[in-house]
Formats: structure tokens, sequence, C-alpha cells
């Protein structure tokens, strides 16, 4: 199978052998949980023409969130030993995903999606946040575009 006929599930199944095989327990643990996320989605019954890339990858940002902020609240308690281990899986998890958006081009997008709203203050915000999070698609977290609409309208 050619590597653009590959799909991200493939990618996953195949990494996961790979992880096996090379003994990497972070990348096994991680690629298991991804997946066990992959299927439970399919069981829910939400994608029932079956799930394609961009399903899978608003699926993989969903763990990669939880990855984040998991990381954020071992780093409040004071657990470095236990936020370090998440970001290991956070970097397993982010090689499924789209690359992630500078600040810069992401308040480019932001102003841009303000501008074509005419948004002037806060009370628009559910103007811009759809149209900004479709324009963006798993290339940020939904908190950094949420922070930067704040900053702009505010």
């Amino acid at each position: 199978m050619s590597e653009q006929a590959q799909t991200l599930l493939d990618r996953v199944n195949n990494d996961l052998k790979e992880a096996m095989r090379q003994q990497d327990e972070t990348a096994k643990l991680t690629l298991r949980s991804v997946k066990s996320a992959i299927l439970e989605a399919q069981k829910s019954g939400n994608f029932e023409a079956g799930l394609n890339d961009d399903d899978l990858i608003q699926i993989i940002g969903k763990t990669a969130k939880q990855r984040r902020d998991t990381i954020a609240e071992y780093e409040r308690v004071g657990r470095d030993d236990l936020a370090a281990k998440e970001s290991a899986e956070l970097s397993v998890i982010e090689r499924y995903l789209p690359r992630q958006l500078s600040a810069d081009e992401l308040e480019s997008i932001v102003r841009a999606v303000i501008a074509e709203t005419g948004a002037q203050s806060m009370r628009d915000m559910s103007k811009i946040m759809p149209v900004a999070m479709e324009r963006i698609a798993g290339q940020a977290d939904g908190r950094a575009v949420n922070q930067i609409v704040r900053r702009l309208l505010g």
C-alpha cells in the first residue's frame, strides 16, 4: 500500500505493531488507548458512514487534549514524574495530528474571522468561534482560540 493511500487508522495499526516489535512501552500503551478511543467512537453510533481521516483526527485530537489537561493538572500539584509520562504519550499522539498552528498564525486566522463576521464585542463570540474552529480544524486547541478571541475583542 502506498504512503498516500494509507489511512490514518492503518498508520496507527502499523505503528502499534512496530511499537510491539520494538518493545516501546510508551508508544504501545498510547496507541492502544488511541485505538480504544477510536473503537469507542465507532460503537457510539455518531459516525454512521464509518470513520474517515477527518473523524479520526477529531478523535485523536480529543485524546491529545485530555493529555494536555492531565499534564497541566499534574504540574499544578507538583507531580512532574507523571507529567513527564503524559508528555511522552502526548508526543506519540501528536504524530497523527496535523501540524499545530503557531500563536501568530492562529491570531491571523482569528483576526480574519472577526473581520469577516463583523464582530465587535464579546457578545459576538458565538459568531466567531464556530467559523474559526472550522478553519483551524484540529490545528489548534479550542482553548487557545478562545483566549485569542477574548483578547482581541476584550
